[in-house]
């Protein structure tokens, strides 16, 4: 496929958006680089921002292209970057190279994948047949209401459903392509309320002090065993996050007393059967739940997508890969309810802190596993 050299370089791709300031929610000039980037090469484009504060409006990018009757690979990731904070050694959103090294926030998480895939699509045959999309939010940092979950819904409305996604999150650890993730636990907070009857102190009996009664609730929950972990999943776990009374006498006895926990869940449980095994606990205290769902965990079971993954990795850098469950969640969580999803991109060791910072031959090197993932998932 002919390309102009900028769309052509994979480092002056991510340069180019790196340089637009994109703390989540992302909007406006980064998806301007990107749809400039894409319409060129035979994609339509569709922008559009959608929902509401607190957790919106979100800009969101959805784009394809087909060359005929073949399967429909879907490339995912997002522009909006976490706050860089202070202290950087260089502007965060003035790229710059120095050494080995790109310097920016996003450089591996994920603007850098997303260039990477872009570059990639250089390398791919005139003729190959298929459909190549691209589901790329403004939020994956954020609350993701309105991110990867109003992707879907535009692409059902245009009934654009993929065979296969890969996620660009970066997932190696050591060395690119050493991890690709095919699964991730999933994502429960729950908030525990114990109500009391304020009072004096000095006279208990008039007064119903409701902190023993929390106590009691979280001494329970951190008694329990939700599982020992599966073949591919680690034990789920529960985190006590939070607790709180807010009483600022020494004399009185509160009327109220919160906790938060964390649940992160392997494909034992799902969100529902652990809010009411949490509820069920709490009730015998007297305490109320609140819960929020944040992702159902998800298993892509090893096979021909994980394969062609991992054998793209192999032959351009010689890497044996491990497949791996681990980590937080992405949005592959979302993606996985329409086709087989694996996440696969660059080093993760400096996502989310100061000078932040991609090799610039890993991106050349994930450009040309890219580009051999797409050939063979649609050759």
């Amino acid at each position: 496929m002919n390309m102009t050299s900028s769309n052509d370089d994979v480092v002056a791709l991510a340069q180019r958006l790196l340089a637009c300031p994109s703390v989540t929610p992302a909007t406006g000039a980064v998806f301007a680089e990107l749809e400039a980037m894409l319409t060129p090469l035979g994609f339509t484009v569709d922008r559009f921002v959608v929902g509401e504060a607190p957790d919106g409006p979100v800009e969101n990018l959805l784009a394809w292209r087909t060359t005929g009757a073949g399967p429909h690979f879907a490339f995912a990731g997002h522009l909006d970057v976490v706050p860089p904070g202070p202290g950087w050694a260089s502007d965060p959103f003035a790229p710059e190279i120095r050494g080995d090294l790109l310097y920016g926030r996003g450089a591996v998480d994920m603007k850098g994948s997303i260039a990477a895939f872009v570059a990639a699509l250089s390398d791919l045959p005139d003729d190959l047949p298929g459909t190549i999309s691209l589901i790329i939010t403004g939020d994956e940092e954020g609350p993701a209401v309105y991110g990867t979950l109003a992707l879907m819904d535009r692409m059902a409305a245009r009934e654009l459903r993929p065979d296969m996604c890969l996620v660009g999150e970066p997932t190696s650890s050591q060395r690119l392509g050493d991890v690709v993730k095919i699964g991730r636990r999933g994502s429960v907070n729950m908030w525990i309320r114990v109500a009391g009857s304020q009072g004096h102190v000095a006279y208990p009996h008039l007064a119903d002090n409701p902190i023993p009664r929390l106590v009691r609730i979280l001494t329970a929950i951190e008694a329990e065993v939700l599982d020992e972990g599966t073949d591919w999943f680690q034990p789920s776990n529960i985190e006590i996050t939070d607790l709180e009374v807010g009483n600022a006498a020494h004399n009185v006895i509160p009327g109220a007393a919160t906790a938060r926990i964390s649940i992160r869940f392997n494909d034992q449980h799902s969100g529902a059967s652990l809010i009411e095994r949490i509820k069920s606990i709490a009730a015998v205290e007297g305490g109320t739940v609140e819960a929020r769902i944040s992702g159902e965990s998800f298993l892509t079971q090893p096979g021909a997508f994980s394969d062609l993954i991992s054998g793209a990795i192999r032959d351009v850098t010689g890497v044996e890969t491990e497949l791996s469950t681990t980590g937080g969640t992405s949005d592959a969580r979302f993606l996985s309810r329409l086709c087989p999803v694996a996440e696969f991109g660059l080093n993760n060791a400096t996502m989310h802190k100061l000078d932040e910072a991609v090799a610039v031959q890993d991106l050349r090197d994930l450009q040309r596993i890219y580009a051999q993932v797409v050939e063979r998932a649609l050759g």
